[in-house]
C-alpha cells in the first residue's frame, strides 16, 4: 500500500521528535503493509515554518537512516499546507513541493482549520485551480463545520478539489461522529484516497489496512485498493 499523508520526519513537525521514534513509526507502516510513504509535514506560517528545501534535505537524512536500519520504506517528499494567503508567495517562490500530479494538475495537500472552513476559502482554491494546482483536501470529515453538515465541502468537490479521508476515521478511531461522516463521503463517491496521517504509534500510527477493511464492507473490495494502491501509484507515477 502507498500512504500519501503521513508525519513520519523527525523534529520538523507534531510528528515524531527523536530519530529513533521515526524509524519505529517506519518500522510499523512496514509491518503493516505500506511500501512507500510519501512524508507530509506542516507547512503552516508562524508555526511550521517548513520549505520545500528543508523537507527535502530532511527526507534524505532519513533516507540514510532507513537504509542504515534495513527498513525497506520508499519516501518521497511533500508537505500539509495550511490554506493562508501566505500560499501566494510560497507558490511564487517554489517552496511548496508538491504531492504529485492528478489529469495534468500538480496536487497540492491543502489543510484546512479543524474548527471550520474559512470565509473566501473557495476563491484561493478558484485561484488554484487557475494555475493548475488541484488541491486535494485533507481529512474534511474531521472538520467540525463538515462534521455539523457534509454540504460544507461540496463545493468544494464541484470545483474539482480532490478529498483524502484518514484510514482511521473509517476504522473508527476518531469516534462515531467522524466515521460516519467519512462513511457518507465514501458513498457519495467523493473520497479519492484513504491516508494514515499518521504522527505516532499510540493513538495515530502509520496503518492503512484496518481503513481498507472498513471501505471494503462498506463500497467494494476493489473499492477499497483503488483508494491504497491505485490511485495514490497513479498520483506518484508509480507502476504497481
Amino acid at each position: 500500500m502507498i500512504d500519501l499523508h503521513c508525519h513520519l520526519l523527525p523534529g520538523i513537525d507534531d510528528g515524531p521528535d527523536e530519530l529513533s521514534e521515526a524509524l519505529a513509526l517506519a518500522r510499523h507502516a512496514v509491518k503493516s503493509g505500506i511500501h512507500t510513504a510519501v512524508v507530509t509535514p506542516h507547512m503552516q506560517a508562524g508555526r511550521y515554518e517548513n520549505r520545500a528545501a528543508n523537507i527535502r534535505l530532511a527526507v534524505d537524512h532519513f533516507a540514510e537512516a532507513l537504509k542504515a536500519e534495513s527498513i525497506p520504506l520508499r519516501l518521497l517528499p511533500s508537505a500539509e499546507v495550511r490554506l493562508d494567503h501566505d500560499i501566494l508567495e510560497w507558490l511564487s517562490s517554489d517552496q511548496v513541493p508538491f504531492l504529485g500530479t492528478w489529469q495534468g494538475d500538480r496536487l497540492i495537500l491543502l489543510e484546512f482549520p479543524h474548527s471550520h472552513i474559512p470565509v473566501g476559502s473557495d476563491k484561493l482554491v478558484a485561484w488554484l485551480l487557475k494555475q493548475h494546482i488541484r488541491p486535494m483536501i485533507a481529512h474534511p470529515e474531521r472538520n467540525k463545520d463538515v462534521l455539523r453538515n457534509v454540504d460544507k465541502i461540496a463545493p468544494y468537490v464541484e470545483m474539482g478539489c480532490l478529498l483524502q479521508v484518514t484510514a482511521g476515521s473509517i476504522a473508527g478511531n476518531f469516534g462515531l461522529p467522524v466515521q460516519e461522516r467519512a462513511a457518507d463521503l465514501l458513498r457519495r463517491g467523493w473520497v479519492t484516497i484513504l491516508a494514515s496521517d499518521a504522527h505516532n504509534l499510540e493513538a495515530r500510527p502509520p496503518e492503512l489496512e484496518p481503513g481498507r477493511r472498513a471501505v471494503a464492507k462498506l463500497i467494494g473490495e476493489a473499492a477499497s485498493w483503488e483508494l491504497v494502491l491505485f490511485r495514490p501509484a497513479r498520483i506518484i507515477g508509480l507502476t504497481v
